[in-house]
């Protein structure tokens, strides 16, 4: 083996455990960016080949700012703690409905504006609205991270991953609903089942409000709403007509932000600055470390490995890659992980149902800790913010007791 590919992927294990781990407490991104850098510096990546890398991920990019900005505009509105206090209206003082209502505004505004959004932005509005009706807040911040994941593959849009691991070989929104809505079915109503006979106990013995402080949705509210049913029909129309989501997931973005923006008289600063511009730079460090890896060999021996499995049995080897895949994602989270089965699935074109076993491992088994995905990062720093601090090991026993479940199901939906 060349002591050049070992240097290179030292140095990608290395970024990527700083991208997990965070030293310093050093956002993510700086790590990624140190890590693409150090490859072409140090020679183990020409530079020509780190900016392909880096082109590769602007469908990606594209659909991320767009994204990330009617999430903000909807959180600056009030859109989202409107939905929590109407959910708490709708409980009626009941805590099982209220967390059934909770799941099920989750799993919306995961498939229509991805699951980032569920964890950035219900996050804080769920904790809101259960602490205002009396509740512990623990079991509804659960569903928002579960869910999150769990409903992650019900269309191309609902998870940045998706992108990540079709890329242009994206299918059509017909074929995408034949391969995944089981699947999806079967993931979301497991997760539900486990998670909420996991929170039995807690739920029975608390009583909540029947109501609390609706807050008034604005006129710059109601337009956001209509923005992000308008965007999820033009991107569903998108998926239609086979065409790359991430222009039409920033126009979308833009135009509906500048409209309610301009309506409303208000500056684009505020929405601006509440995006997570540094998941951009994260994201474009990953792609240039996975052209490292394809450049050293590592994509094309993988890809090897896959074509002898799926010759010897392509249903063995789609649950293989399936379960794999979603342990790898909690060991390097599931955006380096996305971009390596996505590379490795594109070199050697497997059946179908052996890719989608792929993506239902790269998008739900993250929910088995709190390191599988970019969302539930996300989930963690939206809880640190009110000052809630969840451990990696009360996590680890709730994800084990409920991505096994939802994970063989969705599996042995996508594969038989």
């Amino acid at each position: 083996m060349p002591s050049d590919a070992i240097w290179a992927w030292s140095i990608i294990v290395a970024a990527t455990a700083c991208v997990i781990i965070r030293p310093f407490r050093l956002p993510e991104a700086i790590w990624a960016v140190l890590g693409a850098a150090a490859l072409v510096l140090l020679g183990f990546l020409p530079w020509q080949d780190a900016l392909v890398g880096i082109e590769k991920g602007v469908d990606v990019y594209l659909f991320l700012i767009g994204m990330m900005l009617i999430a903000e505009l909807a959180r600056l509105e009030g859109l989202f703690d409107y939905l929590a206090a109407l959910a708490v209206e709708y409980a009626a003082g009941s805590p099982q409905r209220l967390f059934l209502l909770i799941y099920v505004v989750g799993t919306v505004v995961t498939v229509l504006l991805s699951n980032d959004a569920t964890a950035i932005v219900l996050t804080p509005a769920v904790y809101a609205a259960t602490r205002a009706a009396g509740a512990k807040p623990l079991p509804y911040l659960f569903v928002c991270a579960f869910i999150a994941n769990a409903a992650s593959f019900v269309l191309p849009i609902s998870n940045p991953a998706n992108l990540v691991v079709f890329g242009a070989r994206m299918p059509q929104l017909t074929e995408w609903l034949r391969l995944f809505a089981l699947p999806s079915i079967a993931s979301i109503l497991l997760t539900y089942i486990v998670l909420r006979l996991t929170q039995h106990r807690t739920l029975k013995d608390e009583t909540i409000a029947r109501s609390v402080p609706h807050p008034k949705l604005g006129r710059g509210g109601k337009l956001t709403a209509i923005g992000i049913v308008a965007i999820g029909v033009v991107l569903v129309a998108a998926s239609a007509l086979d065409t790359q989501l991430g222009l039409p997931t920033f126009i979308c973005g833009v135009v509906t932000a500048a409209i309610v923006l301009l309506i409303s008289r208000q500056s684009p600063l505020p929405v601006l600055g509440g995006v997570s511009w540094s998941v951009l730079p994260l994201v474009g460090g990953l792609f240039v470390m996975v052209e490292a890896l394809i450049k050293t060999g590592v994509i094309g021996q993988l890809s090897a490995l896959l074509h002898q499995a799926v010759e010897q049995s392509a249903t063995k080897a789609a649950w293989s890659v399936g379960i794999a895949t979603a342990i790898a994602d909690n060991v390097a989270n599931n955006l380096p992980v996305g971009l390596v089965a996505g590379s490795v699935a594109g070199s050697d074109h497997p059946p179908a149902f052996v890719v989608s076993a792929i993506l239902i491992g790269v998008d739900l088994g993250p929910n088995l800790s709190v390191t599988g995905s970019l969302a539930t990062i996300l989930w963690l720093v939206a809880l640190r913010r009110e000052k809630i601090e969840i451990g990696a090991w009360p996590f680890l026993k709730l994800g084990m007791l409920v991505t096994p479940p939802a994970l063989i199901a969705a599996l042995a939906a996508a594969i038989s």
